[in-house]
């Protein structure tokens, strides 16, 4: 399988990020909102169309789905598509037993590419590949070795190698904390990269590590991360998709009961800023940010033009500008802001590689 790395920006992420239209829901939990949109302002439309899965996260989790989704919505305004068939769309999964059916009722209503969003859409997504050997399908955060599908992975370990070197040298407690869904690689990558980061910043703070064995549980993320903070750590990373929502929730409670208390979340996938805001403080650090939505528009914009990269695997890291740090507002200290451009410059030229996995 050959491998390719195509350049992101993340400017065109965050500008994406403004673009995610209400959501509703039909009478089936597993259909998307069949309101269709204002097709954009393009004086040219497309007779392209692409749609995408969402796994159980929900496509407004403000996290990995939403910023798919962003992506699909952007390419869709650009060409000048409207939101459903022949155009651009998207079935939300109520749980996996909906993977196989979602994915066939978008290729049976035509669409020239269909994404999974997702690791947990890797055996659904091979086995539609090899039932529907015309069908163009995408996923991401997994590889499936077919010729129909293109596979798309990030150096998720990059983008929380910053997080880690960010959170050990803004905590005051000398305590910080990582909260993950499900222990899969593309989480195991985001631990693995913060626990490095904070190493190589200062060994002496102590990282707690915690899984909530789910993507779309708020009320787990919310008592997980109230142990960590209650146990003295006073930055969590979260890497758990509509879990880390509830990381979000307990952090902003206790700002709230005392706004004088040091605490941060650093998000993760998208800029969650705005997750943070609670009052006139908010307690989002910096977040985590993946080009989802830049690779599903990059994806589709290959496929439109007869280029999909049926068999391949996209992998998208520091050096082509696919992960990164979002702006922190000030949030974090300009001394540490130079640290982390040191080591962004260094593993970027590849002078540290960055683990993958906790053995590495």
């Amino acid at each position: 399988m050959t491998k390719r790395k195509f350049g992101l920006g993340l400017s065109l992420m965050l500008a994406a990020g403004t673009m995610l239209a209400a959501c509703g829901s039909d009478e089936d939990t597993s259909n998307g909102d069949t309101g269709s949109g204002d097709g954009g302002s393009s004086e040219e439309t497309s007779d392209f169309s692409v749609a995408m899965v969402t796994d159980v996260g929900g496509v407004d989790d403000k996290s990995f789905n939403q910023s798919a989704w962003e992506g699909l919505q952007a390419f869709g305004e650009e060409n000048g598509l409207e939101k459903g068939d022949g155009g651009f769309d998207y079935l939300q999964s109520a749980s996996d037993a909906d993977y196989n059916t979602n994915l066939n009722n978008l290729i049976r209503r035509d669409f020239d590419v269909v994404y999974g969003i997702g690791f947990l859409m890797e055996g659904a997504v091979k086995e539609i590949a090899e039932q529907q050997p015309d069908a163009q399908i995408a996923i991401i955060d997994a590889v499936v070795d077919a010729p129909n599908v293109a596979s798309v992975l990030f150096k998720e370990q990059e983008g929380a190698f910053l997080a880690g070197v960010a959170a050990a040298l803004m905590t005051e407690t000398g305590k910080v904390g990582f909260v993950g869904g499900m222990e899969i690689p593309v989480i195991e990558r985001f631990e693995a990269g913060f626990l490095a980061g904070v190493e190589a910043a200062d060994p002496a703070v102590e990282v707690d590590v915690q899984y909530t064995g789910a993507f779309d549980k708020a009320e787990l993320g919310k008592t997980t991360a109230n142990r960590m903070y209650s146990a003295g750590a006073d930055i969590v990373f979260h890497a758990a998709g509509g879990t880390g929502n509830g990381v979000f929730t307990e952090a902003k409670e206790r700002k709230e009961a005392d706004p004088d208390t040091n605490i941060w979340v650093i998000g993760v996938d998208a800029d969650q800023y705005d997750e943070g805001q609670v009052g006139d403080a908010n307690v989002t650090l910096t977040s985590v940010l993946k080009g989802v939505d830049q690779a599903v528009i990059d994806i589709s914009n290959q496929a439109m033009e007869g280029n999909f990269p049926g068999g391949e695997t996209l992998t998208y890291g520091l050096a082509e500008d696919g992960v990164g740090l979002a702006d922190s507002r000030g949030a974090i200290t300009e001394d540490v802001m130079a640290k982390i451009d040191e080591y962004k410059e260094k593993i970027a030229s590849g002078e540290i590689v960055v683990p993958e996995t906790l053995e590495n």
